[in-house]
């Protein structure tokens, strides 16, 4: 066997992996050793570190697989499965885990301070799903321009008070545009955000045609089957890569129960100890610390909204399964 590569998995599609590496860009197969009957997850996802064994020019064959740091991921349903938790042997309510990018670096969530207006609470869903994928965010408040500081920190300080990294941008006047791409240098960055928000003007803006670039590879994967759309990296001109994420919408908590979720906002998890009951809601009961610090102003009264309202969902779906494992 020829010597084995080390690269970085930036595209996959239908079973070929595109691979970098130092000696040069290789499309790639899955030795069929490492290929496995069942997976609760991609066996190979973009952001994925790989060795290779080259075995023609430009082709290669993924020999070795490093384990995977982190991963942004979504929920996949399985052939046959009806809903979307896991764990129900009679084959009711099934799902699978399914790899956005591997090993991100960072998330930048890129939000636009006017036109469109800016959803919190999407904001908030992304940000919790970051919490539990341990991976570092980075909101991104685009369009500056269109309001004054004072409005644009109304609407963002209260993420910054509670610790989040913060950067407020416009792609028309420059303003934070060298600090994203500083922020942005030698890391794998995946990119969210709604429509309209100007990620493309803002990444043109960082580096010519990079924004054209990303949104020509999301365009075109997104015209695939939804259930298999994967990202591919972009490269950056001063080292480190980029992918803009599709499926937004469809970027779901990948099996987090109900109980759990308060230790996903940072804001609302420092008041858990101090409730009078160790399995508090934060809803109805007395002596919840949570519901007193929301009260007292210490917690934004939307950010709990949030939390309510994701707590409400998931727990709907909890019900779900446990109904269906009855039946």
């Amino acid at each position: 066997m020829s010597e084995c590569l080390e690269g970085l998995v930036v595209k996959a599609q239908s079973g070929f992996f595109t691979v970098h590496t130092e000696a040069g860009d290789y499309v790639c197969r899955l030795r069929g050793r490492l290929k496995q009957e069942w997976l609760d997850t991609d066996l190979v996802a973009v952001g994925d570190r790989v060795c290779i064994s080259v075995i023609d020019e430009g082709k290669g064959m993924i020999e070795e697989i490093a384990e995977r740091e982190r991963a942004l991921s979504r929920l996949a349903p399985l052939a046959g499965g009806r809903g979307s938790r896991r764990g129900d042997r009679k084959g009711y309510l099934a799902e699978r885990e399914q790899v956005i990018v591997a090993n991100p670096d960072q998330a930048v969530f890129v939000l636009a301070c006017a036109r469109p207006a800016p959803s919190l609470r999407m904001l908030d869903r992304l940000l919790v799903g970051a919490e539990l994928q341990r991976i570092p965010p980075l909101v991104c408040v685009n369009k500056v321009d269109l309001v004054d500081d004072v409005a644009a920190k109304a609407l963002f300080g209260v993420y910054e008070e509670i610790g989040y990294s913060v950067l407020y941008t416009s792609a028309v006047t420059g303003e934070g545009v060298e600090v994203l791409r500083d922020r942005l240098q030698g890391k794998i960055s995946a990119l969210m955000g709604p429509s309209g928000v100007g990620k493309t003007s803002l990444l043109n803006a960082m580096q010519p045609e990079l924004g054209l670039r990303v949104k020509e590879v999301s365009e075109a994967t997104e015209k695939g089957r939804h259930a298999t759309v994967v990202p591919q990296l972009v490269s950056l001109d001063a080292g480190g890569w980029v992918a803009d994420t599709p499926g937004i919408r469809a970027l779901a908590f990948f099996d987090v129960d109900p109980e759990e979720l308060d230790a996903y906002f940072p804001d609302i998890a420092r008041w858990v100890p101090d409730c009078r009951f160790s399995d508090c809601t934060h809803t109805v009961e007395p002596g919840c610390a949570v519901q007193q610090a929301v009260m007292e102003g210490e917690v934004d009264d939307h950010r709990y909204e949030s939390y309510v309202r994701l707590r409400e969902e998931h727990q709907k779906l909890a019900d779900m399964y446990w109904w269906g494992i009855q039946e």
